[in-house]
């Protein structure tokens, strides 16, 4: 993941589970939680107008650019955090990449309970919602308003 950072392929990477076939189910993911994530990310790639495969994923690099450049001390502070930080970096023009990773679910590989992937599922809907107004020009939203002082982002239309 470093690597696409470091040779300047990249400026925020992702892990996918779905870049192999069948990778994720094989791997143990619970069909349910498969099903949500092909869900948002497929209403996530259509508000940004991106084709990712997987967005809901922890394994993710920033590089120091989109670290330095992104607004994301504007973000929640929960797991809507990454949602959040997606939609940034993406209205911001940084370049996203993916590799694929693999699978390993087991009963404690999960700390986030059904309850808590509905509320999830929620906000990174709300998220795509805000950004979509936001993007519009009906209603500004904070998270996309403007860089950090001094920021000096791609020139990409968002």
């Amino acid at each position: 993941m470093i690597d696409i950072i470091r040779h300047d392929q990249g400026d925020f990477v992702l892990g996918s589970r779905f870049l192999t076939k069948g990778g994720a189910l094989e791997g143990g993911m619970p069909r349910y939680k498969y099903l949500a994530n092909r869900f948002l990310t497929g209403a996530e790639n259509l508000v940004m107008g991106t084709h990712l495969s997987e967005l809901h994923t922890g394994y993710r690099a920033y590089s120091r650019e989109v670290l330095e450049h992104v607004p994301w001390l504007r973000n929640s502070n929960s797991f809507a955090f990454d949602t959040e930080m997606i939609f940034q970096v993406s209205h911001f023009g940084f370049r996203i990449c993916e590799i694929p990773v693999s699978t390993r679910y087991f009963n404690e590989a999960s700390s986030i309970t059904f309850r808590a992937s509905v509320a999830y599922g929620l906000k990174t809907l709300y998220t795509a919602f805000r950004y979509l107004l936001h993007k519009s020009g009906i209603w500004p939203y904070p998270l996309f308003s403007e860089p950090l002082p001094g920021a000096k982002v791609s020139s990409q239309p968002s």
